[in-house]
């Protein structure tokens, strides 16, 4: 079987120009997300992706990010596969299957990818660092503010803006915190957050 594996990071974006590519191979089934790669247990479809793979399959991603965001989870993801019998091809990378010898086809890939890995990883933290180096300089200048509050009174957000203002008011009618967060959906710190700011005034 050919699997495809894509995702994105965040609700808005979307999967449709990663599954187009996918489907010019073609694969046989693709399982998509839209989740943070932050971490592995919060992706739910590369989890039943990876239970369903057997020996000899193939994993195609557009990209190795897609797979994950750190040296340590794509090591992880990648020697699973190996362990099940099956393969990883990502399109950004060179293809090996007209390698002859199975032994250096793996060898080859496995060298490509280990170099793609840290070299994304070392992009990665260079943004960070360059995402520090702004945030130190923006406090120097005093016009740092923190990043948004996604429920409050200026949240860019109207859906959460006006969820904001319906906690504040339940607050003020003596609703319990888990009564609202059951309501609403959002954190205990979101309920208590709101709470504070209300004891403030």
């Amino acid at each position: 079987m050919k699997f495809g594996y894509v995702r994105v990071s965040s609700k808005d974006q979307n999967l449709a120009r990663q599954v187009e590519k996918l489907k010019r191979i073609p694969v046989d089934k693709v399982f998509s997300e839209k989740e943070s790669g932050k971490t592995i247990n919060n992706r739910s479809e590369l989890l039943n992706l990876l239970k369903q793979i057997k020996r000899n399959d193939i994993i195609y991603v557009t990209s190795l990010d897609r797979l994950g965001r750190n040296a340590d989870d794509l090591t992880e993801i990648i020697q699973y596969i190996k362990k099940k019998g099956a393969s990883l091809q990502s399109l950004d990378l060179p293809d090996f299957s007209n390698v002859p010898d199975v032994n250096l086809r793996n060898m080859l890939t496995d060298i490509l990818i280990t170099v793609f890995k840290f070299q994304a990883q070392s992009e990665r933290e260079k943004i960070k660092e360059r995402q520090r180096e702004g945030i130190a300089l923006a406090k120097k200048r005093g016009v740092y503010k923190g990043r948004p509050v996604l429920y409050g009174a200026d949240s860019p957000n109207p859906h959460k803006k006006k969820i904001y203002f319906a906690i504040k008011k339940g607050l003020n009618a003596g609703y319990s915190v888990a009564d609202l967060v059951t309501k609403y959906g959002v954190s205990h710190g979101t309920i208590y957050r709101i709470k504070k700011e209300i004891s403030k005034n």
